[in-house]
């Protein structure tokens, strides 16, 4: 949870900034909506900085990278409190508009927004999953709505009827919440393959977990014999 709450703002200080949030599935295009408005904000000759979690490695290091390959460069940090450090003082001070993409991962997200578009008048872009495997709350998104100018709610493609996909569903049987990965361990879809897709995964882990019992006790008798 958020550690604190945001600041009030002296009215006779600068112009405070502003939030925007993306949200959504897995492969509803965050990170492309994200991008766009950085480069926007480019183009408009602001300047701009784009952060990421050093956790998603997927596809590189230093850039935060769509799932079709478009690529910008940017500051991958454990958290979002390091980065004024990082960047340099005087560097942070003629930013505009700061990125934030793969956002569930940092957990001090709702202070660091609270700073930098409170306090330090910056733009904050930021996406991010709404939602883990589980339709639960994942990471600390949810938690800057209240502080947000701007909330868009972004949509997949269910892979498997074409439908409007909601959902992320996760292929695996791996329990933990941070799992990194992409369409080999997840796909979004709807509310009706969700929920079948669950009975799936759940079905194949009996079957498995079944095999294996057959298996032992058959080595078991091979041993005895």
């Amino acid at each position: 949870m958020a550690s604190s709450l945001c600041s009030v703002r002296d009215s006779s200080q600068s112009s405070s900034g502003e939030i925007h949030l993306f949200v959504g599935p897995m492969f509803a295009g965050k990170t492309t909506s994200l991008l766009r408005r950085i480069k926007s904000e480019v183009d408009n000759g602001r300047n701009v900085a784009m952060l990421k979690s050093s956790k998603d490695d997927r596809y590189a290091v230093d850039s935060v990278v769509t799932h079709d390959g478009i690529k910008f460069p940017c500051w991958a940090l454990p958290d979002l409190m390091l980065f004024k450090d990082k960047f340099g003082h005087e560097a942070y001070e003629k930013l505009d508009v700061i990125g934030i993409d793969e956002a569930q991962f940092f957990e001090d997200l709702y202070d660091f927004c609270c700073k930098a578009a409170d306090e330090d008048g910056k733009i904050v872009v930021v996406a991010g999953l709404d939602g883990d495997y589980l339709r639960r709350s994942f990471g600390s998104v949810l938690h800057i709505i209240p502080i947000a100018d701007t909330v868009t709610k972004l949509t997949a493609r269910c892979e498997l009827c074409g439908k409007r996909a909601f959902f992320t569903l996760r292929k695996t049987e791996e329990k933990q919440t941070e799992l990194i990965g992409g369409a080999d361990l997840y796909m979004p879809v709807c509310r009706q393959h969700y929920v079948s897709g669950q009975v799936v995964v759940e079905s194949t882990k009996s079957v498995l977990e079944s095999q294996k019992v057959k298996s032992g006790s058959i080595l078991e008798e091979g041993a005895v014999a």
